[in-house]
């Protein structure tokens, strides 16, 4: 399958490839340097201000299992769109947002998406970050790849002290108006995913289910989990050893009735989807992602294209 590049300044580009690794269609991301002048740029000379460059992720892809428009998506999810100083607490043209484009379907799309961004009242002030055309694109140091996974600790200290954390909760946390989800959901689907609430072991909708098909978040419709992943952990609850897309869904640290559990939310919709455990099959990595029926819809294979999933049949294949 012919893969594309796609190219992204939002800042620091340690914060920029988390949210697009592992998810579907994703081959590759590589944290560098372009749009300047200084051939080779070093970390020390793009960070001086002095090269024209701004820190980037170019990421290789499959545009059949991840449309392009969702990495735009992605990408807004991650930035102040509205800031032109930098982004959050690094300040400076090398901080500086923009979308490179590789194409002109790109260059239509990320303009598309930006003037959607802009009608959808979400900022109060302009959205500055501009899209230009690619420019060579330099790889940066080692140490500076895949960075949230060789510095997990640090990365998560940065992300959240830049400001860049708690901005992205504010601005792209779906916040569903909880009379009108009383009225749509039934009891144990608004306790589940409203009330971090748990339903019965064994008297769930899906604990049992064997069709093929995927699992999706009951309020945002995101793709959550795939019949392929699913597997019989004797609980009683639907189990998975993996999520389809990592990038939908939130585990937290839950110290509730006296244990330390990490809980699984989904990302958008902030609903409480279940927990995560170290106890699933060791041949697929270890983890049983143990799921409340309520707070997922299932969606057959056959039916999956027509309700609009048709690019993660691939997953069947």
């Amino acid at each position: 399958m012919a893969t594309e590049l796609a190219t992204f300044a939002g800042g620091c580009f340690w914060c920029m490839v988390e949210p697009f690794d592992e998810r579907p269609g994703i081959r590759n991301i590589i944290s560098g340097y372009t749009g300047g002048h200084t051939e080779n740029p070093t970390y020390e000379e793009v960070c001086s201000n002095t090269t024209g460059h701004v820190e980037a992720v170019q990421i290789t892809f499959d545009p059949e299992q991840m449309p392009y428009e969702e990495l735009l998506n992605t990408f807004w999810q991650q930035i102040d769109p509205t800031d032109a100083g930098g982004q959050f607490n690094d300040r400076g043209e090398s901080y500086q947002t923009a979308i490179f484009y590789h194409n002109e379907r790109q260059k239509r799309l990320a303009e598309e998406s930006k003037r959607e961004l802009e009608n959808s009242g979400k900022f109060l002030r302009p959205i500055v970050t501009p899209i230009i055309p690619a420019k060579p694109f330099y790889k940066a140091e080692e140490e500076h790849q895949d960075y949230y996974k060789k510095q997990s600790f640090h990365y998560r200290l940065y992300k959240k002290g830049s400001g860049r954390e708690a901005f992205i909760k504010e601005h792209w946390t779906q916040k569903p108006d909880k009379t009108e989800l009383k009225k749509n959901l039934t009891p144990i689907q608004y306790n589940v995913t409203q009330e971090n609430g748990t339903e019965t072991p064994f008297a769930n909708e899906y604990w049992d289910n064997e069709k093929e098909g995927i699992y999706v978040d009951l309020i945002s419709g995101n793709v959550l989990f795939s019949s392929q992943d699913k597997f019989d952990a004797g609980c009683g609850w639907p189990s998975f050893t993996k999520p389809v897309d990592p990038y939908q869904v939130e585990e937290i640290t839950d110290t509730s009735h006296g244990m330390i559990r990490t809980e699984v939310r989904s990302k958008q919709a902030d609903s409480h989807l279940g927990h995560v455990f170290n106890d699933g099959p060791k041949d697929k990595g270890g983890l049983r992602y143990c799921m409340n029926s309520a707070a997922m819809q299932f969606i057959p294979k056959e039916e999956m294209k027509e309700k609009g999933y048709g690019q993660y049949l691939s997953i069947f294949e």
